[in-house]
């Protein structure tokens, strides 16, 4: 007969859970880095500026301080480093960056940014980064953007530029483009202007790729550098006469009472110092008649109407898209200008009947690379030769506006020499305009070159990269 064990028998052992498909965990509410990548989906996909979206997000989502201030240093960050951010994803992930899904690349750039060029801490990053991939695509993607992102730890920002980098040697172009995060082609073009592949262009780079503080320009007339200082908290402008730095990360602008009320303007100052070298210049005979040639969104000709007014001249403004038309309506409040929408290559205006005539013409903007962060990665070299040829369509048209003896200001935000010297030159040759010294007329500002033109930089002054030419139309 056989005998049962007198142990008990063992209960049977529960099946483990399902594995759950959904997040483990409900993602960590994070307004500010939502509102960050709510901007960088914006601007790939609607082509959208920065400095538009965020502000509105900022202000819709009750966004404000310090998770503000993060929101903007982590979305113009992030656009600024894009070229070296997606060198170094390239190298840490298993699969060509074309073939990952747009929203997931948006997010993995900015936690590529927060590991490399901020000081939170790598799991902060890391884990604030997998939340809202998880949020928005679920685990799979969650788990591949961890898997990149632990990747990126493994070196510093000085460690992958090593690596992902042209050889400082061979290409010492290449790698201060891509250490300082700029196309190489721009990176060219600051050399070419510069004169040098070495420490200058390097600084330049390094200025250029740093969050310029915010400039503000006091409205002649109305309210004094002094003043504006007192009012805002900021520090007079070291040249212009009018203008005032505020510290970056300071807020928006547009909601300070001195821009609400129309006693300042936010302006860089090396577009005050262009504007006001103009007014500068001396004339023989009638100083009258002013004209804006490019006027819109209308920042200079709300200063030049201002200078205008006091010295009992009037300004004509131009400008050919309506819409920014009516912009410089907005900005002159009462400032009386006589604004015309048309083509500044065929305003209509009396040839020969302004005495002094500003032609802030369009350009690439590789001089305020700092301020529209996106914009290093939109343009292409192609861009330069067309914009050149308005260029000069449109400085010669300006001096048949002004009368003989009358002085035009020829002024882009760039520093690329097609847009610059090459366009000033050429119709110089063409029309027998007399190029002056306009070094002459930015008085206290230093390392301005041999001349007779002038290039601002942001590392030698603080601004933007403006060129000035001043030329006066022969008698």
């Amino acid at each position: 007969m056989t005998q049962r064990s007198s142990r008990p028998s063992r209960p049977d052992r529960p099946h483990p859970p399902r594995r759950r498909t959904g997040p483990a965990r409900p993602p960590v509410e994070d307004p500010a880095r939502q509102a960050a990548l709510d901007t960088l989906r914006a601007v790939r996909q609607r082509d959208s500026y920065a400095n538009l979206v965020l502000p509105g997000l900022l202000r819709d989502r009750r966004i404000t301080g310090r998770d503000a201030a993060l929101a903007t240093e982590l979305t113009y960050g992030s656009l600024r480093a894009q070229g070296l951010l997606d060198a170094v994803l390239t190298s840490c992930s298993d699969r060509p960056l074309s073939e990952v899904d747009g929203a997931v690349l948006d997010a993995l750039r900015l936690g590529a940014y927060q590991l490399l060029r901020t000081r939170v801490p790598a799991h902060a990053a890391v884990a604030s980064t997998v939340d809202l991939v998880r949020a928005a695509m679920g685990s799979g993607a969650a788990g591949f953007a961890n898997a990149v992102l632990r990747r990126v730890t493994a070196q510093d920002e000085q460690g992958w530029v090593d690596e992902v980098a042209p050889d400082e040697e061979t290409d010492p172009i290449g790698y201060q483009a891509m250490a300082n995060a700029h196309p190489r082609w721009i990176a060219q073009a600051f050399a070419e202007a510069l004169g040098s592949r070495g420490e200058p262009l390097r600084d330049a780079l390094v200025a250029d790729d740093t969050r310029p503080a915010v400039h503000l320009a006091a409205r002649p007339g109305q309210c004094s550098s002094d003043e504006l200082a007192a009012m805002t908290g900021g520090d007079v402008a070291p040249y212009s006469p009018y203008g005032v730095h505020l510290e970056p990360g300071s807020g928006d602008p547009g909601d300070l009472d001195a821009v609400r009320e129309r006693l300042a303007t936010v302006q860089d100052e090396g577009s005050q110092l262009c504007a006001v070298a103009l007014t500068k210049a001396p004339l023989e005979g009638p100083d009258e008649r002013w004209l804006d040639l490019c006027a819109g969104p209308g920042g200079k000709a709300v200063m030049l109407a201002s200078l205008a007014t006091l010295s009992g001249a009037s300004l004509d403004a131009v400008e050919k898209a309506p819409h920014r038309a009516d912009l410089i309506r907005k900005a002159a409040g009462d400032l009386p200008i006589a604004v015309h929408v048309g083509d500044g290559r065929e305003s209509g205006l009396p040839a020969g009947s302004f005495d002094r005539v500003l032609v802030d013409a369009p350009c690439t903007g590789l001089g305020a690379l700092r301020r529209r962060p996106e914009a290093r990665w939109r343009r292409q070299p192609s861009d330069v030769a067309p914009l050149a040829r308005l260029q000069r369509e449109l400085l010669t048209a300006a001096l048949e506006l002004v009368r003989p003896g009358g002085v035009v200001a020829y002024v882009v935000c760039s520093p690329h020499l097609s847009e610059t010297v090459g366009v000033v030159a050429d119709v110089a040759r063409r029309t027998g305009a007399e190029r002056l010294d306009t070094r002459e007329f930015f008085p206290g500002v230093p390392d301005l070159g041999d001349g007779p033109q002038v290039q601002l930089w942001p590392h030698l002054h603080g601004t933007d990269a403006m060129f000035c030419a001043l030329l006066r139309r022969p008698a």
